[in-house]
């Protein structure tokens, strides 16, 4: 259901208002308006415009701006006055059938192993155990705990399978009729942008604009456009304006500016009463072991603590993803996440509402290969608290997106969709070869869309990867490198017999240059 602009804006205004009344900025703002009566510029006759003129000379109202920028940029535009809540979170119902059937499955699979094991999912630490779990808090990946019997509650390949059954039931199968030409994986009919859209949504990419991450533009001279991209950035900072530093970083960021301008992006300013909180939640840890620790545990074992640039940061990885695991404000997401916390019944009252907690506390099960979402901001902060408050926010604008069923643009299904879309149309050869030769290019790069590249490609190349995802506040570029990275390995994959072989010629990422690939791949193209 489709508002009047009127309306809609009056709606997101009265939405925004709502949500920043209850935030530390708010009584922040009230504060200093108090404080801010006793100055001698402050007069009575025009009380109104002097406290709006002295917020805005002492930096207050950017900072509101900038709250009100960052909540357009999280929370989606308010849908009809009639819709239902469920509307807000998926529109449509098939999406949310299937992302439930989804969580129930996971659910099995996590019970079982509690049953399997004789494992409560929560339990109240000994005192001792708390004493020394503090005392190596700094350490844990010396801990050697035994992991063998725990097992990851899914993998992606498992995600895939249940993604490739998806169907809208409108549809007589085979009737579809955007999809009666479309041999990938996914058999769903959403919208998806063509390489003229893409140019389009993408133009700051484009052959003619300077970039970081490109060695040999033609156009400019490349130390010529980082030493003006370095002297823009370090302005774009000093306005602490959000809006402004997401334009910027759409031509990468200069690495000594990145970790500031993402934290502006993501407004997160890391206040004395952020640090309180994650020491709140480390405190959470200590008291109380959930069965996810474990899973936790076992996830950075099986990928971090095997990856030549993550393996340093392990202790980072276990404070983090511990802290996130207990942070109930996360569960906020769900309102715009087509997936549902898990509930869990306190023993023998299975069912009665009261008795009901959130399983874990942030609603969030981890999966194989969920502990590199955070592995490579650990390159940008060294902080415990401010490194969890960036994860916490890229999580719940962006990667939360890669593991749940939805019809949004930066979803799974739709990168999936358009990554398959974009192979088939403009390498069809490539697609077709191996397509009969039982090797689905989305078999392939669906691992590297959900880990969001992390892990796949070294980590200077990443950076700048996410730069754009900031940038553009959009996931898409993930399917977009996707296919660029089939088009740079064509000629070798047209070779290939089998999918062994074809994964074997994309096994390694780690040499690739992205901007290049991107640019090639976006701007070089014959459409």
């Amino acid at each position: 259901m489709m508002l009047e602009p009127d309306t809609g804006l009056s709606l997101a205004i009265a939405q925004i208002v709502q949500r920043l009344k209850g935030s530390s900025l708010h009584s922040q703002l009230e504060r200093q308006a108090r404080g801010s009566l006793h100055k001698p510029e402050i007069k009575l006759e025009s009380l109104k415009e002097d406290i709006k003129e002295f917020l805005k000379t002492s930096g207050w109202e950017k900072r509101l701006q900038n709250a009100v920028y960052s909540e357009l940029n999280v929370f989606p535009s308010p849908c009809h006055p009639a819709a239902p809540p469920e509307h807000m979170k998926e529109p449509l119902v098939y999406m949310r059938k299937a992302q439930g059937s989804w969580e129930k499955r996971i659910l099995k699979s996590l019970n079982s192993m509690c049953t399997e094991l004789s494992v409560p999912l929560a339990r109240k630490r000994p005192i001792g155990e708390q004493k020394e779990l503090l005392n190596k808090w700094n350490e844990m990946g010396t801990d050697e705990p035994d992991l063998s019997l725990f097992r990851p509650v899914y993998a992606p390949k498992d995600f895939l399978e249940v993604l490739m059954n998806l169907r809208n039931p409108n549809y007589e199968n085979g009737d579809q009729p955007s999809l009666k030409n479309h041999l990938g994986l996914i058999q769903v009919p959403l919208k998806v942008k063509d390489i003229p859209e893409l140019r389009d949504y993408f133009s700051e990419l484009g052959l003619n604009t300077g970039q970081l991450g490109i060695d040999d533009s033609t156009q400019v001279p490349p130390e010529l456009f980082e030493n003006e991209h370095v002297r823009v950035g370090q302005t774009v900072l000093t306005e602490q304006d959000s809006a402004a530093a997401q334009q910027y970083v759409r031509q990468g960021c200069p690495t000594a500016l990145r970790a500031e301008l993402w934290a502006l992006i993501l407004n997160i300013s890391n206040q004395p009463e952020d640090i309180l909180y994650y020491e709140q939640l480390k405190s959470n840890v200590i008291q109380h072991d959930l069965l996810v620790d474990s899973l936790i545990y076992k996830d950075v074992k099986l990928t971090a603590s095997n990856d030549d640039y993550y393996f340093v940061f392990e202790d980072y990885l276990y404070q983090v993803l511990l802290c996130f695991s207990r942070d109930t404000s996360v569960l906020e997401h769900f309102s715009y996440n087509s997936a549902t916390p898990p509930k869990s019944y306190i023993r023998g009252k299975l069912g009665v509402e009261e008795y009901a907690v959130f399983y874990p506390p942030n609603g969030v099960i981890p999966f194989h290969g969920f502990s590199m979402y955070v592995a490579p901001l650990c390159f940008l902060y060294h902080e415990p608290s401010k490194l969890y408050q960036i994860f916490r926010e890229m999580y719940v604008r962006f990667f939360f997106r890669l593991h749940s069923i939805s019809s949004h643009p930066s979803g799974i299904v739709s990168l999936c969709l358009l990554f398959e879309t974009l192979l088939q149309t403009h390498l069809p050869q490539l697609f077709y070869h191996l397509r009969e030769i039982g090797a689905q290019p989305l078999r392939i790069s669906f691992k590297w869309m959900v880990r969001a590249f992390s892990g796949y490609l070294a980590t200077d190349q990443l950076l700048l990867l996410w730069d754009r995802i900031l940038g553009y506040n959009s996931l898409e570029i993930l399917a977009v490198l996707a296919a660029a990275v089939f088009a740079f390995r064509a000629v070798n994959l047209m070779e290939v017999t089998s999918l062994a072989a074809a994964e074997a010629v994309l096994a390694d990422l780690s040499t690739l240059k992205v901007m290049p690939l991107l640019q090639i791949f976006l701007f070089a193209t014959v459409t």
